[in-house]
């Protein structure tokens, strides 16, 4: 599978941090990024809802379909984004996410993809006193979100967890990674 998409310069990745609300908010505020779609990853239930991966009995992970510009961002500070704004040393769990599908994970395109993310968990591994726990699959499928769930963060900025969860996150992204933030406005 490539991660070239027909007729275009853009290329895909899909990861999983925890939470897909906040996730997408993140990736959402970069140069280069030019789609970002929550929907669920890594499981064995086709086409699965938000209550059935809830539930912990699909196998699937609340994860983000990335398009991006390679041109513009490249796979690598992607990684470096991932890696910095969730904790990628705590297994099934992101704050107070507790399941399988809040587990950390990169679900790779191709080979070229799988060479990079273990590049950058490799040397990422130095920052943390933990072990990441950050798994490195193939990617197999993805299953787009309830439409309440795309554009989450912007739809729903007053809401509770928008302030105590995903403001922090955008604080810290446009405090470590000023130089490739698109939009500051949280």
């Amino acid at each position: 599978m490539t991660r070239q998409m027909p007729h275009s310069n853009l290329e895909k990745i899909t990861l999983a941090g925890g939470c897909f609300w906040c996730t997408e908010a993140i990736f959402k505020h970069l140069k280069g990024i030019t789609k970002v779609t929550s929907g669920y990853s890594g499981g064995y239930k086709p086409n699965p809802t938000y209550e059935e991966v809830c539930s912990g009995q699909t196998g699937h992970a609340e994860a983000i379909q990335i398009e991006f510009n390679p041109k513009v961002i490249s796979f690598e500070k992607i990684l470096e984004v991932f890696f910095t704004l969730h904790d990628p040393t705590t297994l099934n769990r992101q704050g107070a996410d507790i399941g399988t599908q809040y587990r950390s994970v990169i679900f790779y395109h191709d080979q070229k993809q799988k060479k990079t993310a273990e590049k950058v968990k490799a040397e990422k591994s130095d920052e943390y006193s933990e072990k990441i726990v950050t798994e490195i699959v193939p990617f197999t499928a993805f299953y787009k979100a309830e439409p309440s769930h795309q554009n989450f963060y912007e739809n729903n900025k007053e809401r509770p967890y928008c302030q105590v969860v995903i403001n922090p996150k955008l604080k810290k992204l446009y405090k470590n990674f000023r130089g490739i933030i698109e939009n500051e406005n949280v």
